[in-house]
């Protein structure tokens, strides 16, 4: 039958579609409230950062990233009050990180020494310095529980 053969109908969450279940191996139906629940949480993750303000007063800083929710990206924005000799930012349990989660970083001032600590997971290629106005990003991954950098 063609689609235009189709009765006209009005959209609802309510709605039903049809897809191939390729876990059961038959033709199903979902609801629209489904397919925007699948839709939306797979979205998130990686695309849409939530900012994150940290203003460190003193040398030998340590900062947490704390993501609004589990799995959720960071935008962190570092003010210091001026150039410092050592800082360390920690981020999110390994055990509340997700696949694909990410962690964007910009620093105002220059950190001389960075530590960048995986709070159980390891971190490839994290920066040991920041300059003025220095950024990077990190990803993680799930299979090897581990954070890499990608920018």
């Amino acid at each position: 039958m063609a689609i235009q053969n189709l009765n006209q109908g009005t959209l609802t969450s309510a709605a039903q579609i049809p897809f191939g279940d390729v876990t059961n191996g038959v033709d199903s139906r979902a609801s629209m409230q489904q397919l925007i629940d699948l839709v939306s949480a797979s979205a998130t993750v990686g695309s849409a950062y939530l900012t994150q303000y940290a203003a460190p007063g003193a040398t030998g800083f340590s900062v947490s990233v704390s993501p609004m929710s589990s799995g959720g990206s960071v935008l962190l924005l570092l003010t210091p009050a001026a150039t410092y000799a050592a800082g360390t930012i920690v981020l999110p349990e390994k055990t509340s990180c997700i696949d694909g989660q990410e962690l964007m970083c910009t620093c105002t001032q220059i950190v001389t020494a960075l530590t960048v600590s995986g709070n159980g997971a390891t971190v490839n290629g994290a920066p040991t310095a920041l300059a003025v106005n220095g950024f990077f990003r990190l990803r993680f991954d799930a299979v090897f529980s581990a954070w890499y950098r990608v920018g």
